[in-house]
């Protein structure tokens, strides 16, 4: 009897076994999944380096520019501060922000750093900010140590002045030593100036000056005006700091400088003289002296006198002003400069005056050059102390050098 095989049904619910060739062979897509996603891994990781590398030289870029900008607006600056100081003009920061950095006012300081350097190491000079006269005439006060002692004893705190005035001045970085020797004279090299002048045969007004040195004075520097300034200086500083207005015409009356004299200038000034007034009025704008009137109690807040005026001599004026050293003349000029000046000027001219039967010692006291008292004995150098501690005592304590 012939075996009866699987029903309809059964054979329907019987799953269909695959053959020995398909159970071998992989089923597709089990594996090609994960190695699309590690394909897309790597190609996202790709594109993550190309976005940083883009990103970074982009930051680069913008950072070269930046440097490019400042390095601009550096060179800026240094070409308006020469230009200002040319013209002996004070540098006010309000200039600096609208002339050369515009709408970037907040570079100011990384801009001044880079102009520094340009001008240290180009022109050997540098940006000086001046003192407010504030913090210098309260720290002219505060220099006594028993006053500040009390203050601390007592717990008084005072008001401390803003020292900056946001006003800037060229000043030169070289050592005085270099300058010193710049400008002494050398026989042999005025002799030869002199020959040439006479080979060009040039007219004797507008035949520049021999000094013999290396300095050219009478094409650099308004020499006589700058005599003048420091003789003014050195007259304030001996008495006491200041002195009024009628007391400064009169020291100026007896060195020929009346209120009708003029002030002689190179070739390089557009006007060949300037009358007294006019030079005391330009020298307050360029900040050396300060023309303050008495007894105003804004005076010590800063206020200025207006500039004289030749038809302003009544005397009843001229008491209601007195004259002190301008801030500029603090910063670039020092008192201990103008006291050294002073003493060794007259050393020397006393040594001139002593001498003056004597051509030999004469002609050694000429060739020391430019009033400067040098003794081999040392003999000199105690005189010129002498001198030195006199005006320093006439100017009523101790003297500072440029700040």
């Amino acid at each position: 009897m012939a075996r009866a095989g699987p029903s309809r049904t059964q054979r329907s619910q019987k799953a269909p076994q695959p053959s020995q060739s398909q159970s071998q062979r992989p089923v597709r897509g089990s594996r090609r999944a994960p190695v699309e996603e590690e394909e897309e891994e790597e190609n996202s990781g790709d594109d993550d380096d190309q976005g940083m590398d883009i990103n970074g030289s982009q930051a680069r870029l913008a950072e070269s520019d930046a440097d490019v900008e400042l390095d601009r607006k550096a060179s800026d600056l240094v070409r308006f501060a020469l230009f200002m100081e040319q013209r002996r003009t004070l540098i006010r920061r309000e200039d600096i922000n609208k002339k050369v950095l515009g709408s970037n006012s907040r570079l100011f300081n990384s801009v001044l750093e880079r102009a520094q350097k340009l001008l240290k190491k180009t022109f050997a000079m540098e940006l000086v900010e001046l003192q407010s006269r504030n913090y210098r005439e309260q720290d002219n006060v505060v220099a006594g140590d028993d006053l500040q002692e009390a203050r601390n004893a007592t717990g008084v705190k005072k008001k401390t002045a803003a020292a900056g005035s946001k006003t800037y001045i060229l000043r030169s970085v070289l050592d005085p030593i270099i300058i010193e020797e710049a400008a002494r004279t050398d026989e042999r090299l005025y002799e030869e100036q002199i020959a040439d002048c006479q080979e060009d045969g040039d007219d004797d007004d507008d035949m520049p000056r021999s000094y013999g040195c290396i300095i050219s004075w009478s094409t650099a520097d308004q020499v006589g005006a700058l005599g003048v300034l420091h003789v003014i200086l050195a007259i304030i500083l001996a008495s006491g700091r200041s002195m009024t207005d009628l007391e400064l015409r009169a020291h100026l009356k007896r060195l020929g400088l009346s209120s009708n004299e003029s002030i002689s200038m190179n070739t390089q000034s557009t006007h060949k003289s300037l009358p007294i007034d006019t030079y005391l009025g330009q020298l307050m704008k360029q900040g050396y002296i300060d023309r303050i009137k008495l007894g105003d109690t804004k005076a010590a807040g800063g206020k200025r006198g207006r500039a004289p005026a030749a038809t302003q001599a009544n005397q009843d004026e001229n008491q209601a002003f007195e004259w002190h050293w301008g801030h500029r003349s603090y910063s670039e000029i020092g008192e201990q400069a103008i006291a050294t000046f002073v003493a060794e000027f007259m050393v020397e001219r006393n040594r001139d005056n002593d001498g003056e039967d004597d051509d030999d010692d004469g002609k050694a006291a000429r060739d020391r050059g430019k009033g400067r008292a040098r003794a081999g004995d040392g003999g000199g150098d105690k005189k010129v102390k002498n001198v030195y501690g006199a005006i320093e005592r006439a100017a009523g304590g101790n003297l500072s050098d440029v700040k």
